[in-house]
């Protein structure tokens, strides 16, 4: 039998305050009034407040928003109440906790940080396409293994909206124990990401995202053509050379070996099949419906040894094999180089000064597809105060972080006193982290443009 250690303790209470708007734990029944499932038809997968119900367990009773159904698109968000989320003076820290119950082959666990000025008027509206200002998470499909962290950002000129994708992201962990993601974002213009409580990458806003928050100050000007007469090729086939006269292009690439000799042992006359001398006609074979039987043929092994049938030499590579001729290329005398077009004055052109001032939030969007079910996300936080945010990480994730990698002990049998006998060795635990490869089109990210 195997004694498993749980964590059994009241769960801490979440901090509050204008430091930190919002925390969500799903460890109380009026979850289902904070949050509202999309009823858009496209979204039948079906959200339930669990516990992960799987091994190894991190602190008993602790329960999380998980997303039932394989291969669905779930959807499902929260609207603050008479407040937003705004960084314009101060820095953010969001973070959650997510498990991947049935490992992730193909799917999503990320979320959405919603436009205040864009929140659906009816939160069961809620889709793929309602706006966000930030995408931040863990996503994995195909050769697409990252952490997103994505900004949805208005040019002032021309009042669209672009997604700017962090470059160089993080991969996920992809077992199946909880695992912590967060981000941060400073008044500097300065963005970290932590998984599991440790920062794994920083730097700046201003340089680490396509396309960047300023857009380039000169642009290709799209009525400049290349002209006809332009020559970009750098090399050219030299017009002054002829083919040598013992050039031979119909030379094979190959020819007999005619040092090579049939070994002694070969067998001319042995057929390369015979029949299998372990056959034998089946019982219920009836020669006059079914014919005279014959043994199956298979490879003759003599064959195998020492090489029977007819004798070729092996082919060798042919020293006058020289191939269709070439002209040697040479320098292009009216080479040009490569052709730009002129560079204009970039209409769309400013400075953002201060691209960590991000759209105010009105709410978190949770939109997936997966292939996976038992993605379960808890903990969620919303902050204005990194020290806030830690403590309470202390309180939650790191006591269930531990209790989850506490190994599993074995408990030794009762003593009786009936005489020993023999008994089988304890069953080996093991935990099923292989993930089948399977052929899923790769889910590509693409820039985005909200009008």
């Amino acid at each position: 039998a195997l004694a498993v250690a749980v964590a059994v303790l009241a769960y801490p209470t979440p901090p509050t305050g204008e430091k930190v708007p919002f925390v969500e734990t799903f460890n109380d029944d009026n979850w289902i009034d904070r949050w509202t499932i999309s009823r858009v038809t496209k979204f039948s997968g079906v959200w339930e407040v669990k516990e992960p119900g799987v091994e190894p367990v991190g602190i008993q009773g602790d329960k999380g928003l998980m997303a039932t159904n394989a291969a669905q698109h779930h959807a499902i968000a929260h609207a603050f109440k008479n407040y937003q989320v705004e960084n314009s003076d101060k820095e953010l820290f969001v973070q959650y906790e997510v498990r991947l119950t049935d490992g992730l082959e193909c799917g999503g666990a990320y979320l959405k940080l919603l436009r205040k000025d864009s929140m659906p008027v009816d939160m069961k509206e809620f889709n793929n396409d309602t706006p966000y200002s930030i995408m931040f998470g863990p996503d994995k499909c195909g050769s697409t293994n990252k952490v997103h962290l994505i900004f949805n950002h208005q040019n002032p000129i021309t009042k669209k909206w672009e997604e700017k994708h962090l470059k160089d992201t993080p991969r996920i962990k992809e077992d199946r124990l909880t695992h912590l993601y967060g981000f941060r974002i400073t008044t500097d213009d300065k963005y970290e990401i932590y998984i599991d409580g440790e920062k794994v990458k920083d730097g700046s806003m201003n340089t680490d995202f396509l396309p960047a928050f300023t857009p380039p100050k000169e642009i290709d000007d799209p009525t400049d053509k290349k002209p006809s007469d332009w020559v970009d090729e750098p090399k050219i086939a030299d017009p002054t050379a002829t083919k040598p006269a013992d050039w031979d292009e119909d030379a094979p690439a190959q020819i007999p070996d005619a040092d090579a000799k049939k070994p002694e042992t070969w067998l001319d006359n042995e057929p390369e099949m015979v029949a299998d001398p372990t056959a034998s006609k089946p019982a219920d074979w009836d020669d006059e419906m079914d014919g005279a039987w014959e043994a199956p043929q298979v490879p003759n092994p003599k064959c195998k040894e020492f090489g029977c049938g007819e004798w070729k030499r092996p082919m060798k590579a042919n020293p006058a094999y020289k191939g269709k001729w070439k002209a040697p290329m040479i320098d292009n005398p009216k080479y040009k180089g490569p052709w730009k077009a002129k560079q204009i004055a970039n209409p769309e052109y400013f400075v953002e000064n201060f691209p960590h001032k991000i759209a105010p939030l009105g709410g978190i969007g949770i939109e997936l597809w997966t292939m996976q079910k038992g993605i379960t996300f808890d903990n969620i936080v919303i902050a204005y105060d990194k020290a806030a945010v830690e403590d309470w990480t202390k309180q939650t994730f790191m006591i269930k972080k531990a209790e989850e990698s506490k190994p599993k002990e074995t408990t030794p049998p009762a003593a009786t006193d009936a005489p020993p006998a023999a008994t089988p060795a304890p069953a080996t635990v093991k935990e099923d982290l292989q993930e089948m490869e399977r052929q899923h089109n790769q889910n590509t990210q693409t820039i985005s443009i909200f009008l």
